[in-house]
């Protein structure tokens, strides 16, 4: 079982301790009573299922033995009006980054994180909408 513990410090500041034994700071602005020292619980959902799938799509294509050399995951989310507020649409893009890479491959190990592997994405479906794409950026090698 995966476990976390969650302890408030001060104002709206709280410490999120995992299992593994990493930290992570989160706090809200002033408008709320915080003083902006951490993350937002909502934005480490975002950065949650960016992760999730970014590990996913790195663990296929190193087992299709393509040569990435850098991914990128910009991952937006709109928010219901009403209270508790919470996501209706999450969109991500991937911009992945290599050389030579088979377009085949990457779509391939987006479509097993998205519809298969992401573990955060499965938790949320069906509270939110998902949409997804991807760009592949050939990354030449340096010139000397």
């Amino acid at each position: 079982m995966l476990t976390a513990k969650i302890k408030y410090t001060d104002g709206m500041q709280f410490v999120g301790e995992a299992g593994s034994g990493h930290a992570i700071v989160m706090d809200t602005d002033g408008k709320f009573g915080g003083v902006n020292t951490g993350l937002r619980p909502t934005e480490l959902l975002l950065i949650a299922v960016g992760g999730c799938s970014g590990m996913d799509i790195v663990s296929v294509l190193k087992k299709k033995k393509q040569q990435l050399t850098g991914l990128e995951i910009i991952v937006g989310g709109e928010k219901a009006e009403e209270y508790p507020q919470k996501f209706t649409d999450i969109n991500i893009e991937f911009i992945v980054k290599g050389r030579g890479l088979s377009e085949e491959a990457v779509k391939k190990a987006v479509d097993l994180s998205m519809d298969k592997y992401c573990s955060v994405k499965a938790t949320l479906e069906g509270s939110a909408k998902f949409t997804f794409s991807y760009k592949i950026v050939e990354d030449l090698p340096a010139v000397s």
